[in-house]
């Protein structure tokens, strides 16, 4: 009897690689984007038969962007495996992103053999000491029977408290041992307890304060798109008839055209959302970190007004910004809890027309020109052609402020975007994953010609997986924010931000076997992007515009939010 029990034991064995897999469908993985190599192969072979699909994107950085838009599209971790040493380290500017903007990944790199671990073995690097910094947290799997319990506790910190990226190491030779361990969704971290429901008191104290105020004004970020907090925003904002601003990745949360939305603040944002975070009296900073782009001179924002600062991180609280009301919490949750406090009604009308008299008088705005074209109407032609519906996808730069600015956001998610980083090449693998994870819904991807030229190799998995993307190339043969600051702060010396000379795109988009149009006339602009857009199957756009176009309204680093340039 105990002979046929270890008999059965020993049959009921299972490779490193294949609990990985295990672990990874107990999680409800749906896709990985990876890149095979020597010290995943093992792994690889366990997903030959594709009970998780493996995206193959052509470069360690895009499957990792990929992931990325993925996340941020859904909600759900991204995952990612890539091989040892460079495969690691090429999916270090990714983690860096998603740490930034508190998106959840997973991200599993091959390692050399344990033996071989720090005698500099080929394709080893120490990508537990590199990415210490960029992850939540990071394990190296140094027992089979433990990889279980790391890849349960991998999945709950990336998806818990403020979402983020943690990466797992994992020897090859742990992929090829046997055991059988107990694969469970039992995660006990002591030391990992993030707060998530806000103190009553502290809620009650803002809402007293709300009652009190004149000008008050929500500023919503991130953290409430995150957090799927959405609907129980607009509802406050609706039942107190708040004035609200929202940084770049909160767009989306009130619809472009609500009444009580300013647009958005900062840098490159809309005058009355500046001007109302310089003259409240009461901000209500719900999920955002009043990142440098946002407050662009921290010691002149918001000068008149009480702060309150509503954060799933308390390490944000105060980093910044002083805070009066410091309230730590999950922001749907919060905004739950100020929906139940009552507080009557305040009268906030003479603010709210000052507020909406600003929207009208200075709205964003650009000058045609019937010589070139304007990036600007190129945005809001396929707003009106998308009618809006878009999942918008952009790279970094000017056409990233300028999609941000002129596309009509209706719905919280619906723009993926590199926000704290700011990394270029971005756009094309983002796009890619935010249409795996939203294979119903149209993808629009706008990218300037130098983010272009970093990732475009993963347009080569756009026909393999039948992925009808539109990517507006917006083409004005430079690195036009670069370029911009150095016409406005560098005395016009352009240093290394023209291309003298490009590809020809056209003949890059056949190369991968999609279609191309290319642009060049204003006056048949909103026909040809028309018909671009009513072709089946993914596309090239490129459109040649303005060279010489600035995004303004703008506001000099470290100026005051009300020193805006282009405004009237």
């Amino acid at each position: 009897m105990e002979e046929m029990k270890q008999k059965v034991e020993v049959e009921n064995l299972q490779t490193g690689a294949d609990i990985l897999i295990n672990c990874l469908e107990n999680q409800g993985v749906e896709l990985i984007f990876g890149y095979p190599g020597g010290a995943v192969l093992p792994l690889y072979d366990s997903l030959y038969d594709e009970t998780i699909p493996n995206i193959l994107t052509r470069h360690e950085q895009g499957a990792v962007h990929a992931a990325e838009g993925y996340a941020k599209a859904t909600g759900k971790p991204g995952v990612v495996i890539v091989t040892s040493g460079p495969g690691a380290t090429n999916v270090v500017t990714g983690i860096a992103d998603a740490m930034i903007d508190s998106v959840p990944l997973v991200v599993i790199s091959g390692q050399v053999s344990r033996a071989g671990i720090g005698k500099d073995a080929f394709q080893e690097a120490d990508i537990l000491g590199i990415t210490v910094p960029i992850t939540k947290n990071n394990y190296q799997v140094r027992d089979i029977e433990d990889l279980p319990r790391i890849v349960s506790e991998a999945f709950h910190i990336a998806t818990t408290g403020r979402k983020g990226p943690v990466l797992i190491d994992l020897p090859k030779d742990i992929t090829t041992l046997k055991s059988n361990p107990k694969i469970e969704n039992v995660v006990q971290l002591e030391s990992y307890q993030p707060t998530t429901t806000p103190s009553t008191l502290q809620i009650e104290r803002l809402m007293n304060l709300l009652k009190q105020s004149k000008k008050p004004l929500v500023l919503a970020g991130a953290g409430v798109v995150a957090a799927n907090g959405g609907e129980e925003l607009r509802q406050f904002v609706e039942k107190y008839q708040l004035p609200t601003v929202t940084t770049l990745l909160g767009l989306g949360l009130l619809p472009h055209d609500h009444p009580n939305f300013l647009g958005m603040g900062g840098m490159h944002g809309a005058y009355a959302a500046n001007m109302a975070l310089m003259e409240t009296d009461l901000l209500i900073n719900i999920g955002s970190r009043f990142d440098d782009r946002l407050a662009c001179s921290p010691e002149a924002f918001a000068p008149y007004a009480k702060v309150a600062h509503i954060d799933v991180d308390p390490v944000e609280i105060g980093k910044v910004i002083p805070t009066d009301v410091p309230i730590v919490g999950d922001a749907k949750i919060a905004l739950q809890q100020m929906l139940a406090v009552e507080i009557g009604s305040p009268d906030y009308d003479q603010w709210r027309e000052l507020c909406e008299e600003r929207k009208q008088k200075h709205p964003l705005k650009y000058e045609r020109d019937e010589k070139v074209i304007k990036p600007q109407e190129v945005v809001e032609i396929i707003g009106r052609i998308t009618e809006g519906k878009s999942y918008v996808v952009t790279d970094v730069g000017q056409h990233q402020m300028w999609a941000a600015q002129f596309y009509p956001f209706q719905f919280p998610k619906q723009l993926i975007t590199s926000g704290g980083l700011g990394t270029m090449g971005y756009g094309i693998p983002a796009g890619v994953g935010v249409k795996f994870g939203k294979p119903n819904n149209s993808v629009v991807v706008f990218v300037g010609d130098g983010g272009f030229e970093m990732t475009n190799q993963e347009l080569a998995i756009l026909n393999q997986n039948n992925l009808d993307i539109k990517f507006v190339l917006m083409n004005n043969q430079s690195l036009g924010m670069v370029r911009q600051w150095q016409e406005k702060f560098f005395n016009e010396r352009r240093s290394q931000s023209v291309f003298q000379q490009q590809p020809d795109f056209m003949k890059m988009a056949e190369a991968y076997g999609i279609g191309g149009k290319k642009i060049t006339n204003p006056a048949t602009l909103d026909k040809e992007l028309q018909e671009a857009f009513a072709a089946p199957g993914p596309m090239l756009i490129e459109v040649m515009i303005s060279n010489r176009e600035h995004v303004l309204p703008m506001i000099p680093a470290g100026m005051p939010n009300d020193q805006m340039l282009g405004v009237d």
